[in-house]
């Protein structure tokens, strides 16, 4: 794979297929870019990226691909704030948003911030970014659609926006209450259809351009001086990511997880189930517990004795009925193998819990019912004998 690209409200994948060959994935947030690394791409170009109520891309993590020798390159949005700060360890910064955050013109990140709608709707901007808006009035002002002081008050006004509230059509609202020179916001008005500038779309384009040009040079793996340093919060992050699957598709899962939320009663169970299992394999690797290549074979082989795979062909099958890669089922029967092992290791209360959560969930009278030893009249329960080899 040559490169990864996150994206969103600045540029479609449409726009990034017209300049560069790359896997296009939705804009940018906590966890992504060592997901992304792990697939071990030439480079990784970051755009935009979430914010505010979804945790950010972490510094480290970009830190991490590069000392992996993968180049990556920021622009535009959160991918010029980012290469700001990462430019003396090497993250490739492109376009006059990331010169102006890099030498200090710029220094709010709501400077780029754009209120945005859901992959569904194509992340389409339902704002005007401020680099843009700085970008537009200047044009203005230099082909003398409106005069400096003019200018500078715009400025004042959608900077004191906050920035979902950020448009041309609101500027000019709040400019006309100030009484702003109607003809100059008459002007202003009827030059911008043609004249407004979008500064974070340009400097987007100008680095997927220098991202091929570079690409082109078929260059060897990034190498730093630095070393990475290992943390509590890095090695966390590794495990919680590397637990969640980028895909950019994800049509399959959106629908499988539809249908469960139909019947909440096993969503709840399947939810308990799952948390279950990877708390258990959480337990299991902070012990200190690992994998080796013969119990990801027994693990493997007894997978496919309980899904009744006997060939090469029936595994197939069952990935391409699953939507799984064969990387991922590997790191299921890890994640198992994991799971498994932390039971010999658990807490006395357990079994306790077991039973609670059977009571909780309406299982413990159907499987006393099942064993059929439930209560009658004048009959005491009993404890079940055991069966001995």
């Amino acid at each position: 794979m040559k490169s990864i690209i996150f994206v969103g409200p600045t540029l479609s994948p449409c726009d990034v297929s017209d300049v560069l060959d790359a896997v296009c994935l939705p804009p940018v947030a906590h966890g992504d870019v060592y997901r992304a690394a792990l697939k071990w791409p030439s480079a990784i170009g970051i755009i935009d990226g979430y914010f505010e109520r979804v945790p950010s891309v972490w510094h480290k993590e970009i830190l991490w691909a590069m000392s992996q020798g993968i180049y990556v390159f920021g622009s535009a949005s959160m991918g010029a704030l980012r290469a700001a700060e990462l430019s003396p360890f090497g993250m490739t910064g492109v376009g006059a948003i990331f010169e102006a955050y890099r030498d200090g013109v710029l220094e709010d990140d709501d400077e780029v911030a754009v209120a945005h709608g859901s992959g569904e709707d194509s992340y389409r901007a339902g704002s005007d970014a401020m680099v843009n808006i700085r970008s537009t009035l200047l044009r203005a002002r230099v082909e003398r659609i409106l005069d400096a002081e003019v200018v500078d008050l715009l400025l004042q006004i959608a900077k004191k926006l906050f920035y979902p509230e950020r448009s041309y059509a609101r500027i000019l609202e709040v400019a006309a209450e100030r009484l702003v020179p109607l003809n100059q916001l008459d002007d202003f008005r009827k030059w911008l259809p043609a004249g407004a500038v979008n500064q974070k779309r340009e400097d987007a384009l100008l680095m997927l351009r220098a991202m091929r040009d570079f690409l082109h040079t078929n260059p060897k793996p990034k190498s730093v001086s630095w070393t990475l340093e290992e943390s509590d919060f890095w090695d966390m992050l590794k495990r919680r990511s590397n637990e969640v699957p980028l895909d950019p598709d994800g049509a399959a899962d959106a629908i499988v997880l539809q249908e469960l939320r139909r019947d909440p009663a096993e969503m709840a169970r399947a939810s308990a189930a799952a948390l279950g299992w990877w708390l258990a394999a959480d337990f299991a690797r902070r012990e200190g517990r690992t994998v080796n290549a013969s119990e990801l074979l027994d693990g493997s082989a007894e997978f496919c004795r309980i899904h009744d795979l006997s060939d090469a062909a029936a595994v197939s099958a069952w990935l391409e009925r699953n939507h799984c890669s064969p990387e991922r089922l590997e790191r299921i029967l890890e994640f198992q193998v994991l799971a498994n092992s932390a039971q010999t290791t658990a807490p006395s209360g357990l079994e306790a819990c077991l039973l609670d959560y059977l009571r909780s969930t309406g299982d413990y009278q159907d499987l006393l019912a099942r064993a059929a030893i439930l209560k009658t009249p004048g009959q005491k329960l009993r404890r079940p004998r055991l069966e001995r080899p």
